[in-house]
């Protein structure tokens, strides 16, 4: 594994993390620990090291490594490891510091004694320890110099006393005599299950599982070649194998190497690896009966013997290179005799769908019947593989279509499942095709509509809306619920990019959408369309009781996939432009869920960022942080960064780490798809806003907020959320007048919502511009609503401005009482910015805090705390899926997120622990009691 990659977890490493968190624990005791690791490329050496750097909160870390071209320069890794402390050289002792000044080329003179070497790097680290504990983390020793290696061993002996950690990774099977007798820890390869667990935690999309268990099989456990086997893999063969190791571009000389190794082997068995190249699953019974069927026997041998190929329960390639040499080594005659014997040897009644694929790798030309049966198990491809794995069926029937007409409407059906699987280069190719297979007027319509949403998910707001309100003009008269679909994404991209170049507004695009005639049933999707629409023409309140009316409906309705697909998305955003947490969440994760297990990598960008922002709210830092590392994996297979960057925006600010709230801020601004977008404009200038207030920098802060307010178009979502930091910012930098009006505002849209969290926020925002009696009212109003909602974060902040309040009367009981709490709360959710002027107002009262170390363990969310129960009820991963409408697969992603959070590692702990942990804040927030009861 890769070490410092948020993307990558370590999976299957519990122990090692162990031995790290109790050297790191010892160090921090004051005691010295040292540790070599010890391991294969690739093994995971380096993550064990980025886990150890992260863990040593309150250490200072310095790091090193070796370099194979360096490992004949003397002193060269030591360099790098003293290099941060030489500033300290005048504390050592004439003679050491000589030495080492000597041996770093600082100074001229005779080569410098050894031993003088090493009491000098000891007590130059032994100083730097006095200021505080020193972890020190040394990468690759294999390749440090040999004197450098024998000095650092020198002193890991000499360490006793000292609060100093040393960890040295070592690649096996290199020996270093000079490491024996100190502390070692092999570092093994990972077992089937955790393999499979670590390939799934880093595949977009769906992963069939017979291609997973062919990958885990060929990477034999090491971890970086479970990460590298899969980038050379499409979407559709990952999903159901569907693809030809010939697709890829020639690897080079690695791969030329292989082939003619290849060559040199008897005819019968350069046959056999044809067909095992041919089959991407690894199946030994169909590579057996193929071969039957071609007259080849037993010809395995050679090919095993030259260490190429590996017969066992699975056929496993030595590398990929080797399969695809095995199958570029033929003629396309050949491999097509190879397909057709493979489709006759597959069962048609067990796996009709590998048959059918076959079966078209085995055609030359167009052949109607091929297609038919391509286009006929395309949907069972797809329950399989998801959409990718449809897509694939899709384009190679169009492709062998012999008939114009049909091939038009297969590529159009081709080109829709490659933009939900995220292959909108490839679906805009299809989608040309379609469009010159004399498509009728209302095919070329959808296909005007499928344009603008690639367009949408893969460029920009701002280029996609004029082609989707074209798409709804000529689909009003073909097609009401294609129309009011195409609307749906014209709203949703107007809202994005504020207004076009040629002036068109939200308003335009708003009157359009109301005028167009009602869609289908059912009624939900057009309550929606119009509550959104009325509140642009006629101002928020009026629609969002239709909005909100329509999002219970959506709530507590069994939704088809397609619906899901096309109109939760919207459904999401709007529920948070409408104060509904509840829906925002629920939606938002039935989006997600449903997205991964379908594979749709068009929605799933989008999806993950409405529910980054919305784990954020609810003070679920760790658990935005995973969704942020997916959302950006995705956005690299895709292309489509954007949604990665907005899902950014929404989570780094409330960290209030500057540095890196600044560059994705940059990040977002730069970014050429983005410009001139306003949502991007509100959602910057919020996060700024954020960032300074919880600094304290409220004159910052409130240049950011009001910039965010310049973009009321965006319907709620950002421009809501800085008028919030925008009260905030004016009370605190002396502008009562102008914080008073947006306040005011601000209760105008929160009446309109009537949730707790609208009002909880009204009430903490009126309360900054009241006095007395009055604004502890509005306070206790705030923190009494806010504490019934899961929007954590709000909840929290209203308690400290609350106890900010206090103080500022000077009732400092009162305030240290509200304070604490805000502080508990907001260190705990990784709020830090906040959490340490909470700490600053709480030390102004005379209190006296420690400070808070990280609890190890997450909050579960709502639905994983529900899968959890049944999970330790006894219930499967099927009958679960059942009871909550979601597949196993699904069921068993939560699960791995529920046994990292809860720290377990089997089922039979799960109930057990969450009895344990119902009072410590394990449990969902509405499962547990509030510690904070009272709100005086």
């Amino acid at each position: 594994m890769v070490g410092g990659d948020p993307r990558l977890r370590l999976h299957g490493r519990q122990a090692e993390c162990k031995v790290l968190d109790q050297l790191v624990a010892a160090v921090q005791a004051g005691r010295s620990s040292v540790l070599v690791l010890r391991g294969e490329a690739g093994i995971g050496k380096t993550a064990l090291l980025e886990h150890a750097r992260s863990s040593a909160s309150g250490c200072r870390t310095v790091r090193a490594a070796g370099v194979e071209s360096e490992t004949e320069l003397a002193f060269g890794g030591l360099h790098q490891l003293c290099a941060p402390f030489l500033d300290h050289l005048g504390t050592l002792p004439d003679p050491q510091r000589d030495a080492l000044e000597t041996a770093f080329g600082l100074s001229a003179g005779a080569p410098p004694d050894r031993f003088l070497v090493g009491l000098a790097v000891l007590n130059l680290l032994a100083d730097a320890a006095g200021k505080g504990p020193l972890v020190c983390l040394v990468d690759d020793a294999q390749w440090l110099d040999q004197i450098s290696a024998q000095t650092l061993a020198f002193v890991a002996r000499r360490l006793r006393g000292k609060p100093i950690g040393l960890v040295l990774a070592v690649r096996e099977p290199h020996l270093e005599p000079e490491l024996s007798g100190l502390r070692q820890l092999e570092v093994g390869r990972l077992s089937d299950g955790e393999a499979r667990a670590l390939l799934e935690s880093v595949t977009p999309g769906r992963l069939d599982e017979r291609v997973r268990d062919r990958i885990v099989a060929e990477a034999q456990g090491n971890p970086l070649a479970l990460l590298e086997l899969p980038l050379g893999l499409t979407p559709a063969e990952l999903a159901g194998g569907f693809g030809r190791p010939d697709a890829r571009p020639r690897a080079g000389r690695v791969e030329q190497g292989f082939l003619r190794r290849i060559r040199s082997l008897p005819a019968d068995t350069r046959q056999l690896l044809l067909i095992a190249a041919a089959d991407p699953v690894g199946d030994v019974t169909l590579l057996s009966r193929a071969g039957e069927l071609l007259g080849i026997g037993a010809a395995a041998a050679p090919a095993e013997a030259a260490g190429l190929i590996t017969i066992g329960t699975r056929v496993r390639f030595r590398h990929p290179l080797v399969r695809s040499a095995a199958y570029r080594a033929v003629t396309p005659q050949d491999r097509q005799r190879v397909h057709r014997a493979l489709a006759d040897a597959t069962d048609p009644r067990t796996d009709p769908e590998r048959r059918a694929w076959h079966l078209a790798n085995a055609t030359a030309g167009p052949d109607e019947e091929v297609a038919a049966e391509l286009e006929r198990f395309a949907d069972r491809a797809r329950s399989r593989g998801g959409v990718a794995a449809a897509a694939a069926f899709l384009e190679q029937a169009a492709e062998l279509s012999s008939d114009t007409a049909r091939r038009g409407a297969r590529a159009m059906a081709a080109a829709r499942a490659k933009f939900r699987a995220g292959g909108y280069d490839a679906a805009l190719e299809l989608l040309d095709a379609a469009e010159l297979s004399l498509l009728d007027e209302r095919g070329q319509a959808e296909a005007a509509l499928l344009r603008g949403q690639i367009v949408f998910a893969s460029t920009s707001a701002s280029a996609a809306l004029p082609l989707l309100l074209k798409a709804a003009e000529r689909l009003e008269p073909l097609d009401a619920g294609l129309a009011r679909q195409a609307y749906r994404d014209a709203l949703f991209a107007v809202n994005t990019a504020g207004h076009l170049r040629d002036g068109t507004q939200m308003t335009d695009v708003a009157r359009a959408a109301l005028a167009a005639p009602p869609g289908p049933s059912p009624e939900r999707n057009d309550l929606l369309l119009n509550g959104i629409a009325l509140s642009a023409t006629e101002g928020y309140a009026a629609g969002v009781p239709m909005v909100q009316r329509a999002l219970k409906n959506f709530r507590d309705s069994r939704l088809s996939k397609e619906e899901v697909l096309g109109w939760l998305p919207f459904a999401t955003r709007l529920a948070h432009n409408v104060w509904d947490f509840d829906s925002w969440t629920v939606l938002s994760q039935r989006l997600v869920d449903l997205a991964r297990e379908t594979g749709a990598l068009s929605a799933l960008p989008s999806a993950l960022h409405m529910l980054v922002s919305n784990r954020a709210m609810a003070g679920e830092l760790a658990g935005a942080d995973a969704l942020l590392a997916e959302a950006v994996t995705i956005g690299e297979v895709t292309g489509s960064r954007f949604f990665a960057q907005f899902a950014a925006l929404v989570l780094e600010p409330w960290r209030g780490r500057e540095a890196a709230t600044r560059r994705v801020i940059d990040a977002a601004t730069r970014e050429a798809a983005l410009q001139g977008e306003g949502k991007v404009a509100a959602a910057t200038q919020w996060a700024s806003a954020v960032l300074h207030n919880g600094l304290g920098r409220y004159e910052e802060a409130y240049v950011a907020a009001e910039r965010g307010v310049r973009h009321p178009q965006t319907l709620g979502g950002a421009f809501i959320r800085s008028l919030v930091e925008l009260v905030e910012a004016a009370s605190r930098s002396g502008r009562p007048a102008r914080a008073a009006q947006v306040a005011a505002r601000l209760d105008e849209l929160a009446q309109a919502g009537g949730t707790d969290w609208a009002l909880g926020t009204s009430a903490s925002a009126r309360a900054q511009v009241s006095e007395g009696p009055a604004a502890e009212a509005l306070y206790r109003e705030a923190i009494e609503r806010l504490r019934r909602t899961e929007v954590r974060v709000m909840y929290a902040r209203a308690r400290l401005l609350y106890g900010e309040w206090l103080r500022r009367e000077n009732r400092r009981v009162d305030a240290r009482k509200q304070l604490g709490i805000a502080h508990d709360l907001l260190a705990k959710m990784g709020v830090e910015a906040f959490a340490a002027r909470a700490r600053r107002e709480l030390q102004a009262t005379g209190e006296t805090i420690r400070k808070r170390t990280v609890e190890p363990r997450g909050t579960l969310t709502p639905q994983e705390a529900q899968i959890a129960r049944l999970a330790g009820d006894g219930l499967t991963n099927t009958e679960i899926g059942a009871q909550l409408f979601i597949s196993p697969h699904t069921v068993e992603w939560h699960l791995r997120k529920i046994f990292v959070k809860l720290g377990i590692v089997s089922r039979k702990q799960i109930r057990a622990t969450l009895l344990e942990g119902a009072a410590s804040g394990l449990a969902p927030k509405s499962a547990r009691p509030d510690a904070p009861a009272t709100t005086a």
